[in-house]
């Protein structure tokens, strides 16, 4: 069976608190994925970019006329780092000695040795650019046909915006965060009182989603919000647009179908990618696409409007960083996860994070 579909009434379905509980937090992900580690705009050409994934050091590497590659930022030598090198065609010559490696790793020449005499080279990871974020590929690379869907943020008819910050937690913590609207409240400076309902979710062997309509009930409508939606509008057709939260592991996507339409306004697609070895910080890459409105006052609106959305997403996910780093606070004081969830969703994606990622052994 591909799917499941549960039932949408969350008393009937608590289960109980007592007993071990996952913890998700020491789940590291798991690395048989896609995964960003640079915004295009941040390598430039015939340059190098130093970059982390989950503790190993990779060079970023764009030749003057090539494709970016990415190769362990560890030269073989005396393992010194080859982003302080100089590119030179569609290799990396290490700053040290002048070892150079392809695209492929390989060395390709040892200034004082022989062709013959060539050493080994160093690691390199499947890489590949779109949508404006460099990706690699840093598990088995024989599993690197899933690709993620980027399609919105290529789509004429969308407006994208690219973000994204470093956050000091673990990456469960914002599949949560995003997952459950029923933290609304925190947010009730920037969007006023929102009730969110809860409509139903659907579940299948890596993905989890889950539906919600929200209602206004104090408050007035952000700017912000008016841009995404091309205009004010009332509190009860608000309260008919249907948002959709999936998590399809590891990433992330949020769309939202205005009432009455079959396309989503909104389009948010999102992943958070581990820095550090212990998995305690990440960077968050997010494309955010705004379908355009027809007309050209329409798309005037939207372009008036874009600095206002900006602005207000920014502060959102302000309010969500400081709340998810105080978790992670909270946990390392700990020791543990003590959380007493009773969100039958959160307790699915808990499961769901736990068995695709990578647990730790006891």
């Amino acid at each position: 069976m591909d799917s499941i579909i549960l039932n949408t009434d969350d008393t009937a379905e608590v289960p109980s608190i007592s007993g071990p509980v996952l913890d998700t937090r020491r789940v590291k992900i798991h690395p048989d994925h896609w995964y960003p580690v640079a915004w295009g705009r941040e390598l430039k050409a015939g340059k190098t970019l130093a970059v982390q994934f989950a503790g190993e050091p990779i060079v970023l590497v764009r030749p003057k006329a090539g494709k970016v590659f990415a190769l362990a930022n560890r030269c073989a030598h005396r393992q010194v780092p080859l982003a302080a090198g100089v590119v030179q065609g569609c290799a990396i010559r290490c700053g040290y000695h002048g070892w150079t490696y392809d695209a492929e790793g390989k060395c390709i020449d040892v200034p004082y040795l022989g062709k013959g005499k060539l050493p080994n080279g160093v690691k390199s990871y499947p890489c590949r650019e779109e949508a404006g974020l460099v990706f690699i590929f840093p598990g088995d690379a024989a599993r690197s046909d899933n690709f993620p869907d980027l399609s919105a943020a290529s789509d004429p008819a969308y407006r994208t915006r690219r973000f994204g910050r470093e956050v000091a937690c673990h990456y469960s913590f914002m599949h949560e965060n995003l997952m459950d609207m029923n933290h609304q409240f925190l947010h009730r400076r920037q969007m006023g009182q929102i009730r969110p309902r809860y409509l139903g979710r659907r579940m299948g062997g890596d993905w989890l989603e889950v539906q919600y309509t929200f209602a206004r009930t104090a408050g007035k409508q952000p700017l912000g919000e008016a841009a995404i939606f091309g205009g004010k509008r009332s509190a009860e057709v608000n309260d008919q647009d249907v948002m959709t939260i999936r998590t399809e592991y590891p990433y992330q996507t949020l769309r939202i179908v205005p009432a009455g339409g079959t396309e989503p306004v909104m389009d948010l697609w999102i992943v958070y990618v581990p820095l550090d070895a212990e998995q305690r910080r990440i960077r968050t890459f997010g494309l955010l696409s705004i379908h355009k409105p027809g007309g050209i006052l329409g798309r005037s609106l939207l372009a008036a409007g874009w600095p206002f959305l900006v602005a207000f997403t920014e502060r959102i996910f302000k309010e969500d960083r400081w709340i998810v780093e105080a978790e992670q606070a909270a946990h390392d004081a700990q020791g543990a996860n003590w959380n007493q969830e009773v969100f039958p969703v959160i307790r699915e994606l808990t499961g769901l994070l736990g068995a695709c990622g990578v647990q730790n052994p006891p």
